[in-house]
């Protein structure tokens, strides 16, 4: 049986690296097994296991994967090719949830960032950037992180847990339902008469177009650090009779884990993107403790060796623009000489810092990003100047911190039962 871990790996901060330690994940107050996160195998183990059979448990499980994932159903009660017995037996078993949501803030340009909340009270955010041509979920692996970058803000929280499976998986499904994006109309094969009553019984059955096409494992935490999670969760998220979401639109973003880098590349196959922000040791030192651990050489290396790589699916350096300390045009020249070293396909995302409360750094100036933007391009390397998005609340690259780090939790627990006092 598979139904989420009840013990998930916790890693105490470090300076350098998490130590793995158990971190009790509470069980559901009511004793229901969550459905999210698993597989199609997972699901059929925990409906053998509750008591079916392995004929049944085959069947139905795809059938669940089919109406969780591909449908967004969350609704025992409207899965018209399960039996009117069987319905009712799902639901004192089991559960297709989602994350609660503390807080929603909508910026001015468009993008969304949700505070959640755990079944086990483990707050965390994820952000949605919609562009013309796409729209990107940036989703959290873990409740805080260990790395203390020092230009991150998240970094500046303690880590507390990994999130499970379900919890990584969980933030997709809740971002397709605020969107409203999943499959319309009622599937053709129900068994039962009661479909044929409802309305929308001969409507067409189709998927709108979507708004959620890409996901980065961005937002809080360091997914390599929880890669068992995070493979699972990412599994399921691009199996095609589910989510279905294309390996090729899927990123994840580490800091320089460098044992997991080949793993990730074997056992996911999904975009690289690496935290890099300096190009020599005294800098990267500074601002990411994890060089003090795995130096760029490694850190290069494992990128050169990195299943999959291509000039059509070139790793992406991100590069956060430091006023004076990482911004010079000796500093550009020196990236340009290491990507060309290790022969990487690369690109380069130049990140204007997005400043907060409290930070030690101040951002470059327009005039230095252009500057040092402009080098790497003569180089013959794409190096684009990310637009900050978000910066109003603070939803930008390297400002996410649960809000429960700026508001007590009894004022979290007052805002929420006002909030469903005003629903009624």
């Amino acid at each position: 049986m598979h139904c989420g871990p009840i013990c998930a790996l916790m890693q105490i901060p470090g300076h350098i690296d998490p130590v793995p330690l158990p971190a009790k994940v509470t069980p559901r107050e009511d004793g229901r097994v969550d459905l999210i996160g698993l597989s199609v195998a997972e699901i059929r183990d925990v409906l053998i296991e509750a008591g079916l059979d392995e004929k049944q448990g085959k069947l139905r499980s795809k059938q669940l994967f089919h109406w969780m994932y591909h449908r967004g159903i969350d609704d025992f009660t409207v899965m018209t090719d399960m039996s009117k017995t069987l319905r009712p037996w799902l639901a004192e078993r089991f559960v297709i949830g989602r994350p609660e949501i503390v807080e929603a803030h909508l910026s001015e340009d468009g993008t969304r960032k949700w505070l959640l909340r755990s079944a086990d009270k483990q707050d965390y955010e994820m952000v949605f950037i919609p562009d013309e041509d796409r729209g990107t979920l940036c989703i959290s692996s873990q409740v805080g992180c260990t790395l203390n970058c020092r230009f991150c803000h998240t970094g500046t929280m303690r880590l507390v847990r990994n999130l499970t499976p379900g919890e990584i998986v969980g933030q997709v499904m809740l971002a397709r339902d605020a969107l409203g994006e999943w499959p319309k109309g009622v599937m053709d094969f129900a068994d039962d008469e009661e479909a044929e009553n409802t309305k929308e019984y001969n409507q067409a059955y189709k998927s709108d177009g979507r708004l959620l096409t890409n996901i980065v494992l961005m937002g809080m935490g360091e997914p390599l650090y929880n890669f068992d999670n995070v493979r699972d969760a990412m599994k399921v998220v691009m199996d095609g009779a589910g989510l279905a979401l294309s390996r090729r639109r899927i990123t994840l973003s580490t800091s320089g884990v460098v044992p997991m880098i080949a793993r990730a590349g074997e056992e996911i196959s999904v975009n690289l993107a690496i935290s890099l922000h300096a190009v020599n040791k005294e800098t990267r030192d500074e601002i990411v403790p994890l060089n003090r651990k795995y130096s760029i050489e490694e850190l290069l290396q494992a990128c050169a060796d990195y299943p999959g790589s291509s000039n059509s699916r070139r790793i992406t350096f991100e590069y956060v623009m430091l006023k004076d300390k990482n911004d010079s045009d000796e500093d550009a020249r020196e990236l340009v000489n290491l990507l060309r070293q290790y022969d990487l396909p690369a690109k380069v995302n130049l990140i204007p810092f997005n400043p907060w409360p409290g930070s030690a750094y101040e951002c470059s100036t327009p005039e230095r990003i252009k500057a040092f933007s402009k080098i790497v391009f003569d180089a013959g390397i794409s190096a684009p100047v990310r637009t900050p998005r978000g910066r109003d609340i603070m939803a930008a690259c390297g400002q996410l911190k649960s809000a429960s780090e700026k508001k007590s939790r009894a004022e979290l627990d007052r805002l929420a039962e006002e909030k469903q006092a005003a629903l009624g």
